[in-house]
């Protein structure tokens, strides 16, 4: 069962839950008898997004286990002072608006109790009493998170199984400090077409092969199919290479072109030096605009050309120019690996490493960076891939320009739409 799968049994699950009358419920849960009764009733007051309620839930007696059993309602969760709709709210504020745990807990708490925040916005209501008050904490919260994020750990077997891949995939790695001074790298592997993202692994490093194998072992689990791989595109990690080499040596690598242009900074910057030297500040400065031009040109010929014919044919300008020996010489042993892209059958695969996953990740007040434990870090990217797989692009409409991928989500760009389906239903919140 893959995880669009698990979200449609647990919405259809709610609704029949919900459809439940009194004649349903005489039936016992545990051995199925009829032969019950009333057994009294207890009240709750649960918090829910209209207010504190007061509920009274009925209870029954089974003559065949002889046991008790309480009516359930779809809108309440078992065990808990808050209603479905404010676990659903917290975490959609907390994922998708980029908040912190205590601002979540603070605008829904005064949301609820027509509290604190409230007051600023309708200054003209008076405030509630001490017992009306709502208490929701970011304890809660941060309690909340980490059961959806167990409940994605949950599924990560078969989470993406029967989801269709373009056989190009792009990887990438994410830094993060924790406590005691102890850094982890969360790697992250994502389709390059669809945008699929499949759950990403919290590893020590990136020089080792062994944790890109954990990585790749997690994605086959998931639903990944190895054969109908092509390429790979990535920032040139050696653990990645060492490891396609060794295990999957039919899938091309693509070196990503943004760090390539990054790793050849501190040349162009020594090139512009040279450049200026000897010269008054004017004269400097034109001289090292001219020369950066000049040698970004050819970097950019190089880099930029339809294939990898033309691109080594653009090094020969780029060794001959009286500053860009070096450069030519930094950029001859990754032309080919630059190229990936251009063959046959990866002319799909991206050029740079998917950067702009992370850029979703950090937007939160944490930056993707403040989670504290391995274990809080892998639930939250666990959590975030769900989410990124879910969650639909925004509709842009404008004169010149047209999006491709404009309110259509990944598995939705994948052929597998999720229709009604959230994540928060495949989280099962």
């Amino acid at each position: 069962m893959n995880i669009i799968e698990r979200g449609q049994a647990f919405l259809q699950g709610l609704r029949e839950q919900a459809a439940r009358g009194p004649w349903e419920w005489r039936r016992c849960p545990r051995c199925g008898d009829t032969l019950t009764c009333k057994y009294g009733r207890y009240r709750r007051r649960p918090w829910g997004l209209q207010g504190r309620q007061d509920v009274a839930v009925q209870r029954h007696w089974c003559h065949g286990c002889r046991r008790t059993y309480s009516e359930q309602a779809a809108w309440l969760v078992r065990g808990s002072w808050y209603a479905r709709d404010v676990h659903r709210c917290v975490l959609d504020h907390w994922q998708h608006g980029r908040l912190s745990v205590r601002r979540t807990a603070e605008l829904v708490r005064s949301w609820l109790g027509q509290q604190e925040r409230w007051q600023l916005w309708r200054p003209l209501s008076a405030p509630p009493l001490e017992p009306a008050r709502c208490g929701l904490s970011a304890s809660t919260v941060q309690r909340w998170l980490n059961r959806a994020g167990e409940a994605a750990r949950r599924t990560v077997p078969g989470q993406l199984a029967g989801v269709p891949t373009s056989g190009q995939l792009a990887t990438d790695g994410l830094w993060a400090r924790l406590r005691a001074n102890t850094t982890r790298v969360v790697l992250l592997l994502t389709d390059s077409v669809s945008g699929v993202v499949w759950p990403p692994v919290v590893a020590t490093g990136e020089h080792e092969p062994g944790q890109w194998q954990r990585l790749f072992v997690r994605a086959r689990g998931a639903g990944l199919d190895a054969t109908a791989l092509w390429g790979v595109t990535s920032d040139g990690a050696t653990g990645l290479a060492g490891y396609l080499r060794q295990h999957w040596s039919w899938v091309l690598h693509q070196r990503c072109v943004f760090h390539l242009w990054r790793n050849l900074g501190g040349e162009l910057a020594a090139r512009r030096a040279e450049a200026a030297q000897g010269l008054a500040k004017r004269a400097a400065q034109t001289a090292q605009r001219q020369a950066r031009r000049e040698l970004v040109a050819l970097v950019r010929a190089v880099l930029n050309a339809p294939d990898e014919a033309a691109a080594q044919a653009a090094l020969g300008p780029l060794a001959a120019h009286r500053r860009g020996a070096g450069l030519a010489a930094a950029l001859r042993p990754h032309v080919a690996a630059a190229h990936v892209c251009h063959r046959p059958f990866t002319r799909q695969l991206v050029r740079v490493s998917p950067e702009w996953c992370w850029r979703d990740f950090r937007l939160g007040l944490g930056h993707g960076r403040n989670h504290g434990s391995v274990a809080r870090l892998e639930r939250a990217a666990l959590r975030w891939a769900v989410y990124a797989n879910f969650t639909p692009a925004q509709v842009r409409r404008e004169r010149k320009r047209t999006y491709r991928s404009a309110g259509l989500c990944p598995l939705a760009r994948a052929g597998v739409p999720p229709g009604v389906v959230s994540y928060l239903d495949a989280l099962g919140v």
